[in-house]
């Protein structure tokens, strides 16, 4: 995209096409999207794929112990079985049936990333769909539509209530949806399926079923209607700031690779002059956020509040390349605020780089931070990886422990930081208030890692929409650096067909503190509960905030 671009003609290119001309039209993506379809994967194919996958889940998935034990499967037997069958599917009940095996396993973390035609791109309808009360008793309704969406009924706006989806009552939908989510607890699954419902990344399952969806809605006046949506498909891209692949901190990761791609895209649909900016490093307005180069991640303001003014970080992502400019960045921006109280917002953060969110709880607190630790499945497989010289600088320490489990009979290695604790006290307290952090469902993996580094280091009271944060507890691997890791040992193996690939749990990530040796994966980060409001959804977090204030007032000044 040229850099003269303006934003409204960046989200006008960027918009995509209906799902029903992608998929049908004479077009260069819809001959991308028909591909898949006219290729299929042959018998030889199939069975090069379940094996690759057979092996690394049973060798290389640090959760396997857990997912047995916790939902009663084996999807290394249900691998097996699949083979067995594999070559008489059609090519898309292959994929499916694979999607489905791996998204059993609740771990966002692992995912099998289907055919290259689909890689980059999101389907969404162009709105934005969240709940309000109790989890028993919600009430979901449009948030947010985006600019320019093709929308004809001009009283399908934000504050509308959603009655039904394609006919189906709508918590109902959102049920069946939540059972083919990732996700170790009912709430997370819930969080991830409303999400699902107008946002899909392609990389990490199928389109979706329908060409167009049917929506009952009741309006502001309380009239019941209805109106038809097609699916369009879009290419969100990375940010410049984001993490590089192939660079070190590629290998620290800890994200929804999924629900980053879903972060952008909303991106581009909701803030299309942010987005903008993110591709062309050019400057963001904005009469209340502080200017910050990171808006991609950060954004940072003072808000008003029955109990006065506080200061709010929001904490979008940890997708970052370059962990120092990203804690300077906050220390910066949080330095410009009042220092009276602090409102942390991770909500719907789905991770990124490890080093970026450990490091970062010492800005807040005099107390000494320590980080969690991971440790690897002992198994031949992991034993061989850490040997290989190539995985001398990753995995060397977590190699002893791996040969004692011989004889031992230890399911895991040592665990071991993935972020040196020196790092994680090296700048120091740079807010001198007290500091409350707010998480939900959606907050996952490195979003979960500084949630527990928060708790555990008592840094101050962690505010949960849900029962807890996400619970995404390991770093995850690609399929690639998987087969780079493994090269030159017994267990190497060749890149997939038709550029299908996954991602991996491979370092399980457990607490410090209090909580020593508690997982995090299928658990997640407790706290202070809270539901959301009608106002926090229409009315930027009102009531929230006025939570936190509260929390924040009752609070001593820290030493």
């Amino acid at each position: 995209m040229a850099e003269t671009t303006t934003p409204s003609e960046a989200l006008a290119a960027q918009r995509g096409t209906k799902l029903t001309d992608a998929l049908m039209s004479g077009d260069g993506r819809a001959r991308q999207l028909a591909a898949t379809a006219a290729a299929p994967l042959d018998g030889g194919q199939r069975v090069q794929v379940i094996d690759t996958l057979a092996q690394v889940l049973g060798g290389a998935y640090c959760h396997l112990p857990q997912k047995r034990a916790g939902y009663a499967i084996d999807p290394v037997q249900a691998l097996q079985l699949l083979r067995r069958r594999c070559i008489e599917m059609t090519d898309s009940e292959f994929h499916i049936a694979l999607t489905g095996l791996v998204a059993g396993l609740r771990d966002a973390h692992t995912r099998y990333v289907g055919p290259a035609p689909l890689h980059g791109r999101v389907a969404t309808l162009g709105f934005l769909v969240e709940q309000h009360g109790s989890y028993t008793d919600p009430t979901f309704i449009v948030t947010n539509l985006a600019a320019g969406a093709d929308i004809d009924e001009r009283s399908f706006v934000p504050g509308v209530e959603l009655e039904w989806w394609n006919g189906i009552p709508f918590g109902r939908a959102v049920d069946l949806y939540a059972d083919r989510e990732t996700g170790g607890r009912p709430d997370a699954r819930r969080a991830r399926a409303l999400e699902s419902l107008t946002f899909r990344a392609l990389d990490y399952g199928p389109p979706p079923d329908e060409h167009r969806v049917d929506i009952g809605y009741r309006t502001r006046r309380g009239a019941a209607r209805e109106l038809r949506l097609p699916w369009r498909v879009v290419e969100p891209g990375t940010a410049a700031t984001a993490v590089r692949p192939g660079s070190r901190a590629s290998l620290r990761l800890g994200a929804n690779l999924a629900a980053e791609a879903v972060r952008r895209t909303k991106k581009l649909m909701f803030a299309p002059d942010f987005w903008y900016a993110d591709r062309t490093g050019a400057a963001v307005s904005s009469t209340s956020w502080l200017p910050t180069e990171l808006h991609d991640t950060l954004a940072a303001r003072t808000v008003a509040t029955r109990r006065g003014e506080f200061a709010y970080l929001r904490i979008w992502s940890f997708d970052v390349d370059d962990d120092d400019a990203f804690v300077a960045e906050v220390a910066r921006l949080v330095g410009q605020l009042p220092q009276r109280g602090l409102i942390v917002d991770l909500r719907g953060n789905p991770g990124g780089l490890v080093w970026a969110a450990e490091r970062l709880p010492q800005l807040f607190t005099a107390n000494q931070v320590t980080p969690t630790r991971f440790s690897l499945l002992a198994s031949p497989l992991t034993r061989a990886m850490a040997a290989s010289p190539f995985n001398r600088l990753e995995l060397d320490p977590w190699a002893p422990s791996l040969e004692d489990a011989i004889a031992t009979g230890e399911l895991y290695s040592q665990p071991l930081p993935l972020t040196h604790p020196d790092w994680c006290n090296d700048v120091g307290r740079r807010y001198d208030g007290p500091v409350v952090a707010v998480v939900d469902p959606n907050t996952y993996s490195s979003g979960d890692l500084f949630a527990a580094g928060f708790v555990d280091n008592q840094v101050g009271p962690l505010v949960c929409v849900g029962e807890a944060t996400g619970a995404g507890g390991a770093n995850v691997w690609t399929g690639a650096q998987l087969r780079d890791a493994l090269a030159g040992t017994s267990y190497g193996f060749p890149t997939l067909p038709a550029g299908i690939g996954f991602t991996l749990s491979v370092r399980r990530a457990i607490r410090s503190g209090a909580a020593d040796g508690v997982p995090i994966e299928d658990l997640g980060v407790g706290g202070i509960p809270y539901a959301m409001t009608r106002r926090d959804l229409l009315d930027g977090n009102r009531d929230l905030l006025e939570f936190c204030a509260n929390i924040l007032a009752s609070q001593r000044p820290p030493p």
